[in-house]
């Protein structure tokens, strides 16, 4: 599979985060009312995408130009004893660096996209801020200068109502209530970079592209249709898959379902210390026409959310290194549409632990 890196900038607030598997569920309504981006149409492919994915993308994550390109991604879900700058402290210096450790959420990486855990750069929310800041135009820089308060992102309610079309009015109580949503709005003119990996003999750059083009134009996630989910793709790069053949932890760039069995076989295992992850559980919807029907609703579906960490045993890594992602397809998730799949496959990153 071909690796790529596409470049977004976002136009709008997002009620929905930017996640891989929402990517992808959004790729497919693409592909279903356009059979010309996959070779063969969409339920082609849908029938195959448990042995043979036709893309997997990763979630969003901030990029700058900041000493060359750098992304920032989320913290690797490892313990803190993991850390090199953690070990070897007395029990008060342990509390006071897991308190400093714990708002450094974010994790810079460079273009070689290699993760050293012993020497790498860990940023909190300030820090960050102060790379995007000297990133602005001089012009925006001057609208912000009256703020007190500065975020990476901040979050929003939102309000809404349900009319009632037969009176034309809200209602005090019940389905016709007024009623919030959370919406993200990020700093501005922070731009945001996916990754995905392609099967060539599916598709290619130029309709992927295509795709997330048409998502940006017309809304990604919750409330597309009052003008949330707005983004522009800016630009895209092939990538190079790092050298993992000697890795032996995975850092993954999406929401997951590792396989069923993956970590049987591991010596690590036996101490329980083979996979590190936050639980994500995703309350999926239908979109297009059947976001309207009378059952838009899929089954939840607990995943491992982006930024775990995975150490499988020689044999699972090496079938990973030979696949550059790991993960499975997820079925039997839609009463409505039986051949619905869920994308519980991440790219992954090399990742070295000491």
């Amino acid at each position: 599979m071909k690796f790529y890196q596409i470049t977004l900038q976002p136009r709008s607030a997002f009620a929905t985060p930017l996640k891989g598997d929402t990517l992808f569920g959004h790729f497919c309504w693409q592909a279903a009312h356009d059979p010309s981006l996959l070779e063969g149409g969409l339920d082609t492919w849908i029938r195959r995408y448990g042995e043979q994915p036709f893309a997997i993308f990763s979630s969003a994550y901030i990029k700058t130009e900041h000493n060359g390109t750098c992304w920032f991604l989320k913290r690797p879900d490892l313990p803190l004893s993991f850390f090199k700058s953690y070990a070897g402290l007395d029990k008060k210096e342990r509390i006071l660096k897991a308190k400093e450790m714990k708002k450094q959420k974010w994790m810079q990486i460079n273009g070689s996209l290699n993760i050293d855990l012993a020497g790498g750069t860990f940023l909190n929310d300030t820090e960050l801020l102060d790379i995007l800041e000297n990133e602005l135009s001089p012009e925006t820089r001057r609208s912000l200068g009256h703020l007190d308060q500065k975020q990476v992102s901040i979050s929003f309610s939102q309000p809404h109502n349900s009319i009632n079309r037969l009176t034309g009015t809200t209602g005090r109580g019940g389905m016709f209530a007024p009623f919030t949503t959370k919406s993200t709005c990020y700093f501005p003119e922070v731009e945001l970079v996916i990754f995905v990996l392609i099967e060539e003999s599916a598709t290619d750059i130029e309709r992927v592209l295509k795709g997330i083009t048409r998502i940006g134009q017309w809304g990604f996630g919750k409330d597309a249709s009052t003008g949330m989910g707005r983004f522009e793709v800016a630009e895209h790069d092939p990538m190079t898959m790092p050298d993992i053949s000697n890795t032996m932890a995975f850092y993954t760039l999406a929401p997951s379902v590792p396989e069923q069995g993956f970590f049987n076989s591991s010596g690590i295992e036996k101490n329980g210390m083979n996979a590190f992850f936050t639980p994500f559980t995703r309350f999926g919807k239908h979109g297009s026409t059947i976001a309207v029907s009378g059952n838009p609703f899929k089954n939840p579906v607990i995943m491992a959310d982006e930024g775990a960490v995975f150490i499988p045993d020689r044999t699972q890594a090496e079938m990973i290194v030979k696949k550059q992602y790991m993960g499975t397809a997820v079925g039997g998730i839609s009463k409505s549409m039986p051949h619905t799949v869920a994308q519980g496959y991440t790219p992954v990153l090399p990742m070295q632990l000491a």
